[in-house]
């Protein structure tokens, strides 16, 4: 046999809301724009339906229960999240935008630019969503997906964004305590940082034309924001990511001791679904901005 739900009278539980907050019926009534009389009969009869006390009557002052403390901040908070949600997606003017991307990008070139985005579409809200891999268009939970490939994803639309290049890097201390790393074939002396595996270093080593070399010191770290701080703070050398690690090598947290440059072949990728940009003037805009600033960025 199902349970008897008990009924929810919403106006009486905004009344209650309100009276429990303000600790008045008066001011209660004040506030809804109702008469005090009407604010007692509603919590009275909350009170007769659920066969318990919430206000202790004064002359001059209701207090609230224990029963009615409990419902109070529940109920508060019921309220403030409906408030909340109502401003977000329906009174609010501005509009809101779902952008996903990955962790360097987002940390290391999107953030610093969010600033001048605000001043120049105050209406816009963007959300940032940490972005998964994208094979298709079943694969987009947002509006907008910056992603990394080569340009080849079903169903959606494709704008190229950023190229990056890959360099060595090391922390000065670490390249003072071994020595430095006058040739390629030094590396087999020095902690190695892979991101998620071996494949950018031994590409990395064939164009600067150390095939042969055997590192053996080696770590794997799948997130690029770990691999780049782990270089900061002398664990290895690592392949660094640029442009976004250009602001360290300025800073002097890092390093390049080559100049040998590894060229990937995957780029990064603006992806919306077909008509989306045409259709939502709020996406369209969030996307101009992100080429034009992608097109601003110095080359690496």
């Amino acid at each position: 046999m199902s349970q008897v739900r008990i009924r929810l009278p919403l106006t009486a539980l905004r009344t209650f809301e309100v009276a429990a907050r303000l600790l008045s019926f008066k001011a209660a009534a004040d506030e809804l724009r109702v008469t005090p009389t009407t604010v007692s009969n509603q919590i009275r009869q909350l009170e007769r339906e659920w066969g318990c006390l919430l206000f202790v009557r004064k002359t001059r002052q209701v207090i609230l229960t224990d029963a009615g403390r409990s419902l109070a901040r529940v109920i508060g908070k019921a309220f403030d999240d409906i408030r909340e949600e109502v401003e977000a997606h329906v009174s609010s003017l501005r509009k809101v935008v779902t952008l996903a991307a990955g962790p360097i990008l987002s940390s290391r070139w999107l953030i610093p630019r969010l600033g001048a985005f605000y001043r120049r579409h105050p209406k816009i809200e963007l959300i940032l969503h940490h972005s998964p891999r994208i094979t298709d268009a079943s694969d987009l939970s947002t509006m907008i997906v910056i992603d990394w490939g080569n340009g080849g994803w079903v169903g959606l639309e494709a704008t190229h964004l950023i190229n990056v290049v890959y360099r060595p890097v090391a922390s000065p201390a670490l390249l003072a305590e071994r020595g430095g790393i006058p040739s390629p074939a030094d590396l087999a002396r020095y902690p190695i940082i892979h991101q998620y595996d071996r494949t950018e270093w031994n590409s990395w080593l064939k164009r600067a034309g150390a095939p042969s070399v055997r590192f053996t010191e080696e770590s794997i770290i799948n997130d690029t924001n770990v691999v780049t701080q782990a270089a900061i703070d002398g664990l290895g050398v690592t392949l660094g990511t640029f442009p976004f690690i250009q602001s360290d090598i300025d800073a002097g947290r890092l390093v390049c001791p080559f100049d040998v440059d590894l060229h990937p072949s995957r780029s990064y990728h603006l992806l919306t679904r077909p008509g989306m940009r045409e259709g939502t003037p709020e996406v369209a805009a969030v996307c101009d901005w992100l080429v034009a600033e992608a097109r601003a960025t110095p080359s690496a």
